[in-house]
């Protein structure tokens, strides 16, 4: 078991395979030294946990349940670095991580949301997991998803 495996057991999770694409685009790229993933959505054995617009009331997703959901998206593009690089122990660091929420108009909470991706790589990766990043509020995402991650690693 490679030690980042190790970590993720550790953690109670288990990298998921990679899905197929929604379109036309690959899940990961390689450019030099870094991969680029796609957008992934939270999908837990090929389903969204929920959809809608996150927010405060009743119809609305929990800003609790995306920040977990930003975690399993985080995860998903894990899947994907490591099917283009072929072990998540080469991950030298994660440099940037691209978080959107698909938002209530009234909702300015898209960084704590997107915290859940951010605490789960540093979770997993220590501080070669800390990372630049954008959190945004969007009107609506693929599938009607809560929430999408992308993120940009760094491999030797």
């Amino acid at each position: 078991m490679s030690q980042t495996s190790a970590r993720l057991a550790e953690l109670g999770v288990e990298l998921p395979t990679v899905s197929a694409p929604a379109g036309a685009y690959i899940p990961a790229t390689i450019s030099g030294n870094l991969v680029f993933t796609a957008g992934q959505l939270p999908f837990v054995g090929g389903a969204l946990p929920a959809i809608g617009k996150v927010g405060e009331g009743e119809g609305l997703v929990s800003p609790v349940d995306a920040k977990a959901f930003a975690a399993t998206a985080a995860l998903n593009a894990l899947a994907a670095v490591e099917s283009v690089i072929g072990s998540l122990d080469r991950v030298v660091r994660i440099v940037k991580v691209t978080g959107f929420v698909a938002s209530d108009p009234s909702f300015t909470g898209q960084p704590g949301v997107i915290n859940g991706a951010s605490e789960f790589l540093a979770d997993v990766f220590g501080d070669a997991g800390i990372h630049a990043r954008s959190a945004v509020g969007v009107a609506v995402l693929p599938l009607d998803s809560p929430v999408e991650v992308e993120l940009i690693a760094e491999f030797a």
